[in-house]
């Protein structure tokens, strides 16, 4: 069961020329986002940048879009994003950029129109905290960092 969400996309001046992303295959849960820029970026080792993707959104109430690395390009040239995922609010109007780190031993060249990360939309809950003494009890408890070994 497909659920389809409206999100107005908005592209930046200059920037036409590039796909609006797209999902790639039947059940992919993210679209790629594109590299909107005008010259081609060498990114070397350890370096980081905001790379622009010329798309402004107007994510619904009640939900959110997620930045997250593309796996073989992290995999193969060590090219990740700094603070994956990255959130898109409901209420952000601005141009997304990607936040991208080369961890890779060699640097690594963007073109304009490459894919860059993937794009995910979903659900938000809004949390009502409760104050409480305690909390319920579980067979995890406190446990964490590795408790339950490798």
């Amino acid at each position: 069961m497909k659920r389809e969400v409206v999100v107005a996309v908005k592209q930046l001046a200059g920037t036409e020329d590039l796909p609006l992303p797209v999902y790639e295959t039947e059940h992919a849960s993210g679209m790629d986002l594109r590299a909107a820029i005008t010259q081609d970026i060498l990114l070397s080792p350890g370096e980081r940048m905001a790379v622009p993707t010329g798309l402004c959104i107007a994510i619904p109430p009640g939900y959110e879009a997620q930045v997250r690395p593309r796996s073989g390009w992290a995999l193969r040239e060590g090219v990740t994003m700094i603070n994956a995922p990255g959130t898109i609010d409901a209420d952000y109007r601005g141009e997304i950029k990607v936040l991208l780190v080369n961890l890779g031993a060699e640097s690594v060249t963007i073109t304009r129109g490459d894919r860059i990360a993937q794009l995910i939309v979903g659900p938000v809950a809004h949390v009502a905290w409760e104050r409480v003494a305690e909390l319920d009890e579980t067979g995890r408890g406190a446990g964490g960092f590795g408790h339950t070994g490798r």
